[in-house]
């Protein structure tokens, strides 16, 4: 491969891996929300004079009722009776008050690698300082009082159960006083997904016409991470067609005028789902396969509120009849297994399509399982990494062989290659058909040492992916100071390493690019040895970049992913020993420790 070849490569490359860092390190944080705002809404009649479902509480003329002071979460489930709910991977309860889930813990997962730190907390109560909760009810035609369906602010009452487990369900009841008796039976599984059958029965003289719904309310834009490389806001599938909508552009929807907000409706014929997800987290709503409903993100603006929302369509109730429906909820961790499950054996569409895999599904997917399976049979995420890593690396060996035979190739052209130089001179395009004459001659492909660089970027980009948005790496140990593989290296050379009585800064500060740890420094060395099997290019802008791009990329990827500077490290030390075997084995005698002490040299003046 020629110079101007490499250079170009290299340019390409390293501007990528700028953009990328640039995009992750520096790109401004999102602006927080004003909780400070009314958290109320009063939503307007559709063109059929169908009544909306509120988001929030209203009183019983339908009208918005005063904010709820913000309080603290604990503060604010002492406000009404509660229901608790205890699963082995659920904590927390709900609310008799308008029977919201708005109470959720995940028994598994933590919020530090702190064995005593709280437990991850999902949904928050209406009337703490950040609600983010679950609430159904029933939409009425404009022919009905607002008190005759429940609201938010409905207080139910138990006619079964006193605890939701995956044994015992809860069953609620209120009854209007005008004919119609509602009932809510809440039931969870060994997971993460809740059920909620909506019923109602008609005990009066006359038909009433009115429609199920359920909405995942959010209050104010949550705290984000902000990176391109993930989404974070509303996520639905809408028969099969995933739609992602981020945060920060759900208050740029349509306005509706018969929303009052900011909204996107689809209506969806067989299946689907919608709901909020975080990097690790996800509430969704899930309809029963085979009913049609109305998939609604929206944003009202005035209280700052973020909802996702299921309709169903209107339902006739005849005099003595009862009508339900089932609505599932999956509130948890977006565990790859957990998930695969619900999609496979309990029919919710594509919902594996729930993780963000990004651009490169094609790889990322593959990539993921892969390493999942790895992990099973190896029972830890460090050394499965390495052992996806060896798997990668066996299957671009074939290439790999064959640009790095082109490489030796190259190498014993190179007296005929300066022989050429001083034939043509200044002529360099009787230097160029000399050159391919010779290329097709000895039969090397030039471009044949680019390929294997080409293909490393997108397994690179797709394993950065799965490592960053996927939960199986969050807080995975490998050994000794390495806990969580999903984080960078917290190890310092500031502090050498521990030995010294100093915190070095910490990852994301702006100080934190020199606080290089072990595995940063190991691939500096790694990419530098790699190098070292060639000899130093002559061509100066070559040399310079050559020499600078170990050290560049060590600080580059310093702040990444243990577990993506694992794979990187492994990755160059396999290329290594592949590159030096296969010289070997085509004459070539690649002189490593030569080339580091003639990379120390300097010319002498006259060499200059």
């Amino acid at each position: 491969m020629d110079d101007q070849n490499k250079n170009l490569i290299l340019a390409v490359f390293l501007s990528g891996m700028v953009m990328l860092v640039w995009s992750i390190w520096f790109q401004p944080p999102p602006p927080q929300p004003d909780l400070t705002l009314p958290p109320d809404a009063v939503q307007t009649t559709d063109g059929t004079s169908v009544a909306t479902p509120p988001a929030a509480a209203t009183d019983s003329t339908g009208q918005s009722a005063p904010a709820v002071p913000t309080s603290s979460h604990a503060e604010a489930l002492d406000k009404a009776p509660r229901i608790t709910i205890d699963t082995p991977k659920l904590s927390g309860s709900f609310s008799l008050l308008g029977g919201r889930i708005d109470d959720l813990k995940l028994k598994a997962y933590r919020e530090t690698l702190d064995p005593d730190s709280p437990l991850v907390t999902l949904l928050t109560s209406y009337g703490s300082e950040n609600p983010y909760y679950t609430i159904y009810g029933w939409g009425r035609t404009g022919d009905m009082p607002a008190d005759s369906v429940p609201g938010p602010d409905t207080m139910w009452t138990v006619e079964s159960g006193e605890t939701l487990t995956p044994e015992t369900p809860v069953t609620l009841r209120w009854d209007n006083g005008d004919g119609l008796i509602f009932r809510r039976t809440i039931s969870v599984d060994d997971n993460y997904m809740f059920s909620v059958k909506q019923s109602v029965e008609n005990t009066g003289a006359s038909a009433r016409r009115l429609f199920p719904y359920s909405i995942v309310a959010r209050y104010g834009q949550p705290k984000t991470r902000g990176f391109f490389i993930l989404h974070e806001g509303i996520v639905r599938m809408s028969d099969g067609e995933l739609q992602e909508i981020k945060y920060k552009k759900i208050p740029d929807l349509d306005v509706v005028a018969a929303e009052g907000a900011n909204a996107e409706l689809v209506d969806v014929k067989e299946s689907g789902w919608i709901g909020f997800t975080d990097k690790y987290w996800m509430t969704s709503l899930i309809p029963t396969n085979g009913q049609p409903f109305t998939s609604v993100a929206k944003y009202i603006p005035g209280s700052d509120i973020y909802t996702a929302e299921t309709r169903m369509p209107i339902l006739t109730v005849e005099p003595g009849a009862t009508s339900d429906v089932t609505t599932r909820v999956f509130a948890g961790a977006k565990e790859w297994e957990t998930i695969r499950m619900y999609q496979n054996e309990e029919g919710v569409d594509r919902f594996v399509d729930s993780i963000d895999w990004g651009w490169f599904f094609f790889l990322t997917k593959p990539i993921f399982w892969l390493l999942h399976t790895l992990n099973a049979l190896i029972g830890n995420m460090g050394w499965a990494i390495i052992a996806l890593t060896i798997v990668i690396k066996a299957a671009l060996l074939p290439l790999a062989y064959k640009s790095y035979v082109s490489m030796a190739k190259m190498k014993t052209l190179q007296p005929e290659m300066e022989a050429l130089k001083e034939r043509c001179g200044d002529d360099k395009q009787r230097m160029q058909k000399e050159m391919m004459a010779l290329y097709k001659k000895e039969k090397v492909n030039p471009a044949a040492g680019c390929l294997p660089i080409l293909m490393q970027i997108p397994i690179f980009f797709s394993l950065y992916k799965v490592i960053f948005v996927t939960l199986e790496l969050r807080h995975a140990p490998w050994i000794g100071w390495i806990r969580d593989l999903s984080a960078p290296d917290p190890s310092s050379i500031l502090n050498m390493f521990g030995l010294l009585p100093f915190t070095p800064p910490e990852p994301g500060s702006m100080f934190a690019i020199v606080s290089l740890g072990v595995l940063p420094i190991l691939l500096g060395i790694s990419m530098w040895l790699q190098q070292k099997l060639n000899p130093t290019p002559t061509d100066p802008t070559q040399k310079m970049i050559m020499a600078w791009m170990p050290w560049v990329f060590m600080f580059m990827l310093g702040n990444f992913a243990s577990g993506l500077v694992l794979y990187w490290i492994t990755n160059n030390t396999i290329t290594f020993i592949q590159q030096y075997s296969i010289m070997r084995s085509q004459g070539a005698k690649p002189d490593v420790f030569g080339n580091i002490i003639a990379g120390f040299k300097r010319k002498k003046p006259d060499d200059k």
